[in-house]
């Protein structure tokens, strides 16, 4: 009776033990898929929502407006440089803020007066004292911007109003800067419209100047944009 008890208690430890390593096993195969199938829905909601666009610099007006300073501030004239060239990208989510990036390369050699209060011939020194003076952009032909951060908030379905803060590259100098923006969406299009200002010293960055410097670029250079971008 003793070795028949003893077997059967061996018999029911082996039973529950199986029991338990089979039910171990079925958790193993059901959970995992539905961990990864849930990982993957993520994945593909996000990579759905961030939306890709290429600028286009034939569309678009990015101007440089440099006042006119020094003693005889009144004998000058403000100019307006426009930046011909330039590309680069931006992300949008379309739901929301974040996450968002702007990065924009632009040619110095392509910046030309535009004033309408110069003539001709007076635009054509102006560039020349640009490139030699000023941009030089033998050596320094890109200028670059590269965002860190993006907030804001959405106004409506196809509305943003955003902060856009990142690294800006002039001239071989790179300072952080913010450019506020407002965005807008239609069809596959965004169109970004603001303006920001720099300090033209920050970026070691020489000013033009006549009357023997009693007339000269202030300091404080201003930049406005309406710049357009299509989805790729």
């Amino acid at each position: 009776m003793k070795f028949l008890k003893l077997v059967l208690v061996l018999l029911a430890i082996i039973l529950i033990m199986s029991l338990a390593a089979v039910s171990a096993g079925y958790f193993r195969r059901n959970s995992a898929p539905l961990k990864s199938a849930v990982t993957t829905k993520e994945s593909t909601a996000h990579s759905f929502d961030l939306q890709r666009y290429r600028l286009d610099s034939s569309q678009s007006k990015f101007i440089a407006h440099a006042m006119a300073g020094g003693l005889l501030w009144f004998k000058g004239h403000d100019h307006l440089v426009a930046i011909r060239e330039f590309s680069g990208e931006a992300q949008l989510t379309s739901d929301q803020i974040t996450p968002a990036s702007l990065e924009i390369t632009a040619k110095t050699g392509s910046m030309v007066e535009t004033s309408s209060v110069f003539t001709d011939q007076q635009k054509q020194i102006i560039d020349k004292e640009l490139r030699e003076i000023v941009l030089q952009p033998d050596q320094y032909p890109d200028i670059v911007f590269r965002s860190t951060q993006v907030s804001g908030k959405k106004l409506s379905a196809d509305q943003y109003d955003l902060n856009i803060t990142g690294n800006l590259t002039l001239h071989g100098v790179t300072r952080q800067i913010i450019i506020p923006s407002k965005i807008s969406s239609t069809g596959s299009d965004i169109r970004a419209v603001g303006e920001f200002s720099i300090d033209r010293s920050d970026f070691k960055v020489k000013a033009t100047s006549a009357f023997h410097g009693l007339v000269r670029v202030r300091d404080k250079i201003k930049f406005t944009f309406d710049i357009v971008g299509h989805r790729v």
